[in-house]
């Protein structure tokens, strides 16, 4: 009944029926799965590896304060995730996991930029624009966190991701299984990311003045491409971004998605254990950066502390 009731009547803010959940459901938990294979090798060790190069920045106590705050939310988001894996049915826990990874990636990326330059944004869209311009532009994100698009521009985005998805067959539309077919998966969400994001700039271009004077309303003719290209060509997109649609998608999308059909508990399966595997690693990689930046007696003294006195489950050994 409410499956007839929402996808095909709709509701009030979607009165032609909502899109059935089942596709993005299996998009959701290969994304997610296909980092986790992405990710396995990146720890606190082999990221301080990577940054082995990096030096102390003479940093304001505020943005060292603000550094060691994100850093220590994003610990907490995951330790709910460890304590969400365990969760006898995922469903139960599904939607809100992704609400706890998403801002567990956020504050670690807050993090960053505020180590890397002293920004700080408090915004989903101006925390992904400032991770992707200081840290992924820059070639300081690793492995698949460092995955970007320079371009909303379809044809040139499309060409980009190609390059990462190195021939693997990998799809976001069965259970990944391999390194190999994570790899493409990964690749088609990154496309899917460029593809909506280009859309959602595309639906604001429609409502400016420049593009009524047209006196079009679709991309059709040579004016109209020009005017909409030139707005997509400066518009990179990177994870950050990718980790914010995702949980835009689980914050707002129809009741039945992660939540509703038989089959619905067998593709959740391990679901939370990877997102709290990736944050993991996303967190190791932050927390690495951010030693280096910071200097080893404020880091030392930081963990030190967090290990006496944190009030949940998570130690420190994701920074050890």
């Amino acid at each position: 009944m409410l499956y007839d009731r929402v996808i095909n009547t709709g509701t009030i803010n979607e009165p032609g029926g909502k899109p059935t959940p089942e596709y993005a459901l299996q998009s959701t938990v290969s994304w997610m799965r296909s980092l986790q294979f992405l990710t396995r090798a990146l720890n606190f060790t082999t990221a301080t590896a990577a940054y082995q190069k990096l030096g102390k920045r003479d940093m304001d106590v505020l943005v060292e304060n603000t550094v060691l705050e994100q850093l220590f939310l994003a610990l907490h988001h995951l330790s709910a995730l460890q304590a969400m894996a365990g969760a006898p049915l995922q469903a139960d826990v599904a939607r809100l996991g992704i609400l706890g990874w998403y801002y567990g990636i956020s504050n670690a990326a807050s993090a960053m930029t505020a180590a890397q330059d002293g920004s700080f944004q408090e915004d989903h869209s101006g925390t992904a624009r400032m991770w992707d311009t200081a840290i992924a532009a820059q070639g300081l994100a690793i492995g698949p966190f460092g995955w970007r698009v320079t371009t909303l521009i379809e044809k040139d985005y499309a060409t980009e991701v190609e390059v990462y998805r190195n021939g693997s067959e990998g799809s976001l539309q069965w259970a990944i299984a391999s390194d190999a077919e994570a790899v493409g998966a990964a690749a088609s969400y990154l496309k899917g990311s460029a593809k909506w994001h280009a859309w959602k700039q595309e639906q604001a271009l429609r409502n400016t003045r420049e593009f009524k004077a047209l006196q079009v309303d679709n991309f059709r003719t040579k004016a109209a491409r020009e005017m909409r290209d030139a707005r997509l060509a400066g518009r990179p997109m990177g994870f950050v971004h990718q980790a914010s649609r995702y949980r835009g998608k689980a914050n707002y999308r129809e009741a039945l998605f992660l939540a509703y059909g038989k089959g619905t508990e067998k593709t959740l399966r391990g679901f939370v254990s990877d997102q709290t595997a990736v944050l993991r690693a996303f967190l190791a990689m932050a927390g690495a950066f951010c030693a280096r930046k910071l200097g080893r007696q404020t880091w030392d003294e930081f963990v030190a502390d967090v290990e006496a006195n944190r009030a949940f489950t998570a130690d420190v050994s994701v920074w050890s």
